[in-house]
C-alpha cells in the first residue's frame, strides 16, 4: 500500500465534498480550496441552481461512505413519475418505470451540499480553505496559486492535485495548455431561470407533490421540482432570442399575462413571479468534452470539470459521485497509487461520460417537444408493458440510465435497440379504443420476433 499522500481538492462543491471524504478514509490529507465563501456561516446563494434530481448512480456514490440514507432522511422526496400541464391548464401523470417503488429523487443543491460539506469536515486530516480563488496551476509541482482572503496570492503544494471545480474549471484551464490536449465546449441556445411556487398555509404543496412536473410547450419548457418545505423550485427552459424567449420578455408588466396564457395553471400559484423573473439571472447550459483528465498522475480532474453535460436526464451531480466511488475503487485495487488510478479511472469513465452527454441533450427534445404527443406517449406504454411482462431483457434506456449503474454506454445502446422495436411494434399495433388484455396480447405478439434485436447489458459502473 502507498504511503498517505497529501491532497489538494480544488473545488468544495456536491463531489468536491464527497471526494474529500472518500479520501480521507483512505487516511490521506485533505485540503479542500474553495472560490465562494463558507454556506454554513454565509448561507448558500440561489438564483442560479437548478433543483438536482437524485437517482440510482448518485446513491450508489454516497453509500459507500454511508451517506445516502442520511440524504434520503433529509432532503430528499420521491417522484415516480412525471405530471404533465398543457395550455389549458389539464395534467396527465406518466410513470418513469412499470415497477413500484422505482424513482428518481428531488433535492437542493444548497442542502446537499451542506450535507456533504459538514460530513467531509467531520472526517480527521480535512481542512477547508474558503474564499480562495484557483489562478493557475504548477503541473510539475504539483502546486496550485490561490488569489487569498487578503487579495495577497499563495502557492500551495501537494502530492496530488484533484479539479472538482465545476464547468469553468481553472484545474482544466491549466490541462488545456498541454499539448495535445483535445478540449471543447457546446452551449445550447436555451438559457434557464429560476421561479418558486411557494407552500401554501400551513406548509401544504400546491401541486401534487410525488413527481417532477413539466409544461412542454415545443422547443421550451417549464419544469418544477418538490421542496420539503411544501414549495417548488420551478425553472425554466427558453431560448434566448425568438417569440417565447428571454429576449422577447425581458421583464416589466407583461410577464404575468404571458405566464397566464403560457402556464394557466401554475401563473395563479406564483405571487411573486414578476419579482422572482426580474431578480434572478439567466444562467447558460454548456456541454464540456475534454481529453486527457489526468497529468502524470499528479492532477486530473473529474465531475463538471472533466464533463460537463446539460440537466435534462438529471444526470450530472449523479455522474459526479459516479466518479468519486470508481476512483475510490481504482485507488483501493492499485494500492493507493494514484499514478495507476488516475489513468485508470478516465480510461474507465471517458466513453460513459460521452455517453450521458448525448443522452442528456436527446432528452431535452424528448421533454419539451416529445413527452406532450400522443404517438410518443403510445410508445412508452408500448415499451413499459414489455418491460412488466418480458422483465430486465428489455429494460428501457430511462430505467437503465436512473434506476442502475449499468455503464452509460451500455444504457446508451440499449436505448436505441429499444426504440426501433417500440416503433415497429407501435406500427403494427395501432392506438386500441380500451388498452385491455387482447391489446397487451398483440403487443407481446409483434415484440416477440424483434426481441432477439435486444443484446444483454450487465455490470455496474
Amino acid at each position: 500500500m502507498s504511503a498517505a499522500k497529501d491532497v489538494l481538492i480544488v473545488g468544495a462543491g456536491l463531489s468536491g465534498c464527497l471526494l474529500a471524504v472518500y479520501l480521507a478514509r483512505r487516511g490521506h490529507r485533505v485540503r479542500v480550496y474553495e472560490r465562494r465563501g463558507d454556506p454554513r456561516v454565509a448561507g448558500y446563494v440561489g438564483g442560479r441552481s437548478i433543483n438536482l434530481a437524485l437517482s440510482a448512480r448518485g446513491l450508489w456514490g454516497m453509500a459507500g461512505v454511508g451517506l445516502d440514507r442520511v440524504v434520503m432522511e433529509r432532503d430528499a422526496i420521491a417522484m415516480p413519475g412525471r405530471m404533465l400541464h398543457d395550455r389549458e391548464g389539464r395534467t396527465s401523470f406518466q410513470p418513469y418505470s412499470s415497477r413500484a417503488g422505482e424513482a428518481i429523487n428531488s433535492v437542493s443543491r444548497g442542502g446537499l451540499n451542506l450535507t456533504l460539506l459538514e460530513a467531509a469536515a467531520a472526517e480527521r486530516g480535512v481542512e477547508f480553505l474558503f474564499n480562495h480563488w484557483c489562478l493557475d496551476v504548477d503541473l510539475a509541482g504539483p502546486a496550485a496559486w490561490f488569489n487569498a482572503p487578503d487579495q495577497k496570492n499563495v502557492r500551495v503544494e501537494a502530492d496530488v492535485i484533484l479539479g472538482a471545480d465545476g464547468a469553468f474549471s481553472p484545474v482544466r484551464g491549466r490541462l488545456q495548455k498541454v499539448d495535445r490536449f483535445d478540449y471543447s465546449q457546446t452551449y445550447l441556445r436555451h438559457g434557464y431561470k429560476e421561479l418558486v411556487i411557494p407552500a401554501l398555509a400551513g406548509g401544504a404543496f400546491a401541486m401534487e407533490r410525488s413527481a417532477l412536473h413539466i409544461w412542454p410547450r415545443g422547443g421550451t419548457m417549464m419544469i418544477a421540482l418538490p421542496n420539503r418545505d411544501g414549495s417548488f423550485t420551478c425553472t425554466l427552459f427558453w431560448p434566448f432570442e425568438g417569440a417565447h424567449s428571454f429576449a422577447a420578455l425581458p421583464s416589466g408588466p407583461g410577464v404575468r399575462a404571458f405566464f397566464e396564457r403560457e402556464y394557466p395553471d401554475a401563473a395563479g400559484l406564483m405571487p411573486t413571479l414578476e419579482e422572482d423573473y426580474e431578480r434572478n439571472p439567466v444562467g447558460s447550459l454548456v456541454t464540456v468534452r475534454c481529453w486527457p483528465w489526468q497529468h502524470e498522475g499528479k492532477v486530473a480532474v473529474l465531475g463538471d470539470a472533466a464533463h460537463a453535460i446539460v440537466p435534462f436526464y438529471g444526470q450530472g451531480m449523479n455522474c459526479a459521485f459516479e466518479d468519486v466511488r470508481v476512483l475510490a475503487g481504482l485507488l483501493d485495487e492499485h494500492r493507493g497509487d494514484f499514478g495507476a488510478a488516475l489513468p485508470a479511472f478516465q480510461e474507465a469513465r471517458k466513453a460513459n461520460a460521452d455517453a450521458i452527454a448525448e443522452m442528456a441533450l436527446e432528452n431535452f427534445v424528448e421533454m419539451r417537444d416529445l413527452s406532450g404527443r400522443a404517438e410518443w406517449q403510445y410508445g412508452k406504454r408500448i415499451e413499459q408493458l414489455l418491460h412488466r411482462t418480458v422483465g430486465d431483457a428489455v429494460t428501457p434506456r430511462y430505467n437503465l440510465v436512473s434506476f442502475s449503474t449499468v455503464p452509460y454506454a451500455s444504457a446508451q445502446r440499449r436505448g436505441r435497440e429499444m426504440e426501433r422495436v417500440v416503433a415497429a411494434v407501435a406500427e403494427r399495433v395501432p392506438v386500441p379504443a380500451v388498452y385491455d388484455g387482447a391489446w397487451e396480447r398483440a403487443v407481446l405478439e409483434a415484440a416477440r420476433p424483434l426481441l432477439g434485436g435486444i443484446t444483454p447489458v450487465g455490470g455496474g459502473a
